[in-house]
């Protein structure tokens, strides 16, 4: 079956569906891994967005059970050269076609997309919709402007769960605040024997100090940090009582909440090949990066704030640590899913760090902070 794919530029893409038979709009970007699809598929960052793959063979390791970031994808379209429907992989269940059908995401395969990235790239990320329809340009045109920009948003409420659970270990108490966070980070916290608690991105300051965490996970996820005030307002609140590491979303969150600001960029950071320099040990690492959001490095002044890494291709703030209080982040994805898996020690800073902060302030037993909570005491 035809598909199409059309810019809100009026640039036409015309090639075969292999997806669902539906149309959706959303932001049109691009993702420069070889590997990874079924993870970027799956990962909630990607909420509300059409993804390009630049890699021409998609599909052929088929799907698995065992490579998904969330329950179920929430991107709006995939785009690729050429998608191959017979996988060949011992671990494969069923191929991606299959996957995109069962949960209604459009996908369009035989197109050019060294021209659409290189548009992507030029003119910066764009509203697109994808069809299978014999609708004219001029009513896919109509149907994209028509497009509320509500809709391409607050995708952070759409994401993250609506309730709280627990993935129970026997270490420290880590809450891990979910903006659309990807099971990566989770498995992460669970190698270590964490004690996580998993809440929703609304969850106040007093409501997570009732959990009487040893430190607080700022999870990833889609969209732009502003969208979000109620979580720098919860991050504000908590600052310097726990430890904080912020991943992604959670980085640009934690920055908004010490003063900085931040802007969004031309067209994004999204594949498993980005270099990140440390300034510290003036070390490269490779790195998984998602976002379309970064902090703005003039912003840094004047809060307590220190840039610790940087991104070596456009020199973009990629980590930071405050200087007073047991807090850090970094742009770029430490689970890696996919991607290199270089950067995982950060986990153990951050496990490092909690352990440090309980010997210089030991917290008051639960039983007497759920008496306070009680009291009205905090």
């Amino acid at each position: 079956m035809q598909a199409r794919l059309l810019l809100e530029d009026g640039t036409l893409f015309t090639g075969k569906s292999f997806g669902a038979e539906v149309e959706k709009t959303g932001e049109v970007v691009f993702n420069t891994g070889i590997t990874g699809y079924q993870e970027v598929l799956s990962d909630p960052s990607y909420c509300g967005q059409i993804v390009t793959m630049t890699y021409p063979l998609i599909g052929n390791y088929g799907i698995s059970r065992d490579d998904f970031e969330s329950i179920a994808p929430s991107i709006h379209g995939f785009v690729v050269r050429r998608y191959e429907p017979t996988p060949s992989n011992w671990r494969a269940q069923y191929n991606l076609g299959d996957l995109l059908k069962e949960y209604e995401i459009p996908a369009i395969s035989d197109i050019d997309t060294r021209m659409l990235t290189r548009i992507i790239r030029h003119h910066g990320t764009m509203k697109g919709i994808i069809t299978t329809s014999t609708k004219s340009v001029q009513e896919l045109q109509e149907m994209m402007a028509s497009t509320s920009i509500d809709e391409l948003r607050n995708q952070v409420a759409r994401t993250s769960t609506r309730h709280v659970y627990s993935s129970p270990g026997s270490k420290e108490r880590i809450v891990l605040v979910d903006f659309g966070a990807k099971s990566g980070i989770l498995r992460e916290l669970n190698k270590r024997d964490c004690d996580v608690v998993i809440v929703p991105h609304d969850t106040t300051a007093d409501e997570i100090r009732r959990l009487c965490p040893d430190g607080i996970q700022l999870s990833n996820g889609p969209g732009d940090p502003k969208d979000v005030p109620h979580a720098v307002k919860m991050i504000s609140e908590l600052l310097g009582e726990y430890p904080i590491f912020g991943i992604c979303l959670g980085h640009q969150l934690l920055a908004l909440a010490c003063g900085a600001d931040t802007e969004k960029l031309k067209f994004g950071h999204r594949g498993g090949n980005h270099p990140v320099k440390d300034l510290a040990t003036s070390r490269c690492y490779i790195t998984s990066q998602n976002h379309g959001y970064t902090v703005t490095e003039s912003s840094i002044a004047g809060t307590d704030l220190e840039v610790t890494h940087i991104n070596n291709n456009d020199k973009t703030i990629e980590g930071v640590k405050h200087l007073k209080y047991p807090a850090f982040s970094v742009q770029y994805h430490p689970e890696a899913a996919p991607g290199p898996y270089d950067n995982s020690y950060l986990f153990d800073r951050f496990i490092e760090m909690i352990q440090e902060h309980k010997r210089q302030h030991p917290q008051k037993p639960r039983q007497a902070v759920l008496m306070a909570a009680a009291k009205g005491e905090l």
